[in-house]
This record gives structure tokens, C-alpha cells and sequence, in this order.
């Protein structure tokens, strides 16, 4: 049996899917437990929701905004192996909008983001693992002793011992079904129902079109969230090179599922119409990128922190599974290193 196998060798190999903050965390665990782990990444680089897209002057946050640490041992944990320069408290103004049209502060508590970028967070932390980047893992093969992972070209990747997958959950299931695992496949169905899009552009303009506030939930038709991203540290709003001032617009799901294959120059378009309508700014916009979140974000349903699947040595982790925030990536990576833990080897 291949569970038999799997308890009587101490798990030394190790694949993750994913390089988000899930993986990564996990990845980092894993390996000071003295495993040997190798993460694979579709895109060019790490990060998941800790996305960010490089513009005249800088650079702006597409994915998540900011992260709060409601948990004692994320921040520690970022300190120790992204660096205490990796991130900063963002003081800016945040307010949401009530169904009157007027506005609220948000609830007093501290938020963070990384610095310069949000991906700065996720590039420090791969230093310390290693990530196999541009590489699409399309199915597993299990055999008698161990995983076989092979890419969408259909050459194998390596053998494994457990698998933790960590993408978005539509991805995971999709990986799952064509590992002829459609049991295990069949059990993240009410989360891919539960997956929200966004639609993301960042506009730069000629100054500051609200004051106000740096960040706002709004209460629009097309509009979920708006920020100032140059009123974040690091950002360097005060630099010579920066012309304007950037804020990036998140429409909500409804919105992004009506117009989800729109071109983007129209989605840019008509995101800018409503943040012009919701704020009364008239100020000039100087440049606009577009950005379309698939996988934006989770709501509702069950967050049991992680899943593991103890017969397959399979996990799955993520946000979704842990509350959505950033922070719940890290909870659910901890949780599920905690429930899939074979005894420490030597370092």
C-alpha cells in the first residue's frame, strides 16, 4: 500500500504547487524541519495575491493591498526570513462608504504592507527555498513508493514523497482531477463556486484626486475598493521620478463577472468613469495598466485552515481556507505543516 510506504520513510522530498505566501511559508517549514522541497511556479516568479506591476516611477499593488497580523507569529516570521526592511505600517486614512453615501473610518488596527512592493515580501522569502519558476505541474502520477509530478509538456519533475498544492482552488481541483483523484477533486467544488474576480486598474494622476482618504470599500455599482497607492511607505511618492500620484481601483465580482472578457482599454475606461463619479475628481489621468483577477478572492463556505489528506499524502493550503486575508495563507501553511508532521530530522 502506498500509505505503508509513505509512514515508513521519513518524508524527505517534498513538492508544493504554488509559490504564494502559502507556499513559500510552508516551503521555508518544511525545510528547516530538514526536508528537501522544491516548489514549482507557473508564472515567472513568486508571489500569488502579492502582486505588483511596475509603472512610470515605481511600481503599484494589483493584488493585495495591505495585510494585517492578528496572529502573534506571522510578523516574527516575516522579520526573520523576508527582513525587517521587507515590510512597513501603513498609516494612510482608510474609510468605508454606508448605504447613505457618507463615509465611516475604518475599525482602529494596524496594516501592513511590503516595501517597496507587496512582492517584495514574496521575493525575500524564496531566497530561502527553492522555487522552479515558468513551470505548469499538469498532473501527478502515483506510484508504489512516491508522486511523479509532470508538466504540460509531459515531462516528469521529479519524484516526491507528499504534495502540498497551494494554488487558487479551482487550480487545485483541476490538478486533482487529472491525477485521476476525482474524489479528493470533488471535495473542493463549494470552493471554486466561492472564488470571486477582479477586474484591477491602476491609474496615475496628475495630483491627488481625494485627499481624504488613502484607501476606501465602497458602496458602487462597479467599485469595491480604491487606494492611494503612492500613500504607502516606500513608494517613494516623493521621488523626482514620480509625475502624479497613483491609485489602483478594484471593481467588485459582480461587476467583473459582467464585463469579464471585456478589452481591458474599456474596463480601464469605464473604472475610471466611476471613480471620477464616486469621488467628484476631475483631475487629469496621466497613464492607466489593467489587470484581470480570475481568483481574486474567497467568501463564505467552510475554512477549515487546511486539508489534508493523510491515505494520498496530499495537502492543499491557501487563503481561502484560512479566512481570506493574506494572513490566513500563513495560518493555513502553518496548520497543515502541524498536521502533516513526521518527526524532525537533522538540519
Amino acid at each position: 500500500m502506498f500509505n505503508e510506504t509513505f509512514h515508513k520513510n521519513h518524508i524527505r522530498r517534498i513538492a508544493i504547487v504554488g509559490s504564494g505566501l502559502a507556499g513559500l511559508t510552508a516551503a521555508i517549514k518544511l525545510q528547516r524541519q530538514g526536508h528537501k522541497v522544491t516548489i514549482f511556479e507557473k508564472s515567472r516568479g513568486p508571489g500569488g495575491r502579492l502582486s505588483a506591476k511596475r509603472v512610470d516611477g515605481g511600481s503599484v499593488d494589483m493584488g493585495a493591498q495591505y495585510f494585517t497580523s492578528r496572529n502573534p507569529d506571522f510578523l516574527p516570521f516575516l522579520a526573520e526570513f523576508a527582513g525587517e526592511d521587507s515590510f512597513a505600517t501603513w498609516n494612510g486614512q482608510l474609510g468605508f462608504q454606508s448605504k447613505d453615501g457618507s463615509w465611516q473610518s475604518f475599525p482602529e488596527e494596524p496594516r501592513y504592507v511590503g516595501t517597496p512592493r507587496m512582492t517584495a515580501l514574496s521575493r525575500a522569502l524564496s531566497v530561502h527555498v527553492n522555487v522552479i519558476a515558468e513551470t505548469r505541474i499538469e498532473r501527478m502520477l502515483r506510484t508504489e513508493k512516491c508522486w511523479i509530478l509532470y508538466d504540460i509538456t509531459g515531462e516528469p519533475m521529479g519524484q516526491f514523497d507528499q504534495v502540498i498544492i497551494t494554488t487558487p482552488p479551482a487550480q487545485a481541483r483541476d490538478l486533482l482531477a487529472q491525477s485521476e483523484l476525482p474524489q479528493l477533486a470533488a471535495q473542493l467544488d463549494d470552493a471554486v463556486s466561492r472564488v470571486l474576480p477582479c477586474w484591477a486598474v491602476a491609474v496615475q494622476f496628475s495630483e491627488n484626486p481625494w485627499p481624504r482618504h488613502s484607501g476606501m470599500r465602497c458602496d458602487h455599482p462597479a467599485l469595491f475598493w480604491v487606494a492611494n497607492n503612492s500613500s504607502k511607505p516606500g513608494r517613494d511618492s516623493n521621488s523626482p521620478d514620480q509625475k502624479g500620484t497613483w491609485w489602483v481601483l478594484h471593481a467588485t465580482p459582480e461587476w467583473t463577472n459582467q464585463n469579464v472578457d471585456a478589452p481591458a482599454d474599456r474596463v480601464t475606461a469605464e473604472l475610471i468613469a466611476a471613480f471620477r463619479e464616486l469621488t467628484g475628481t476631475a483631475v487629469d489621468v496621466t497613464d492607466a495598466i489593467a489587470h484581470r483577477w480570475l481568483y481574486a478572492r474567497s467568501e463564505g463556505g467552510a475554512q477549515p485552515g487546511h486539508l489534508w489528506f493523510e491515505e494520498q499524502a496530499i495537502g492543499v493550503a491557501g487563503d481561502w481556507l484560512g479566512g481570506g486575508r493574506v494572513e490566513g495563507a500563513f495560518d493555513s501553511a502553518c496548520s497543515l505543516v502541524s498536521a502533516s508532521a513526521e518527526p524532525p530530522v537533522s538540519r
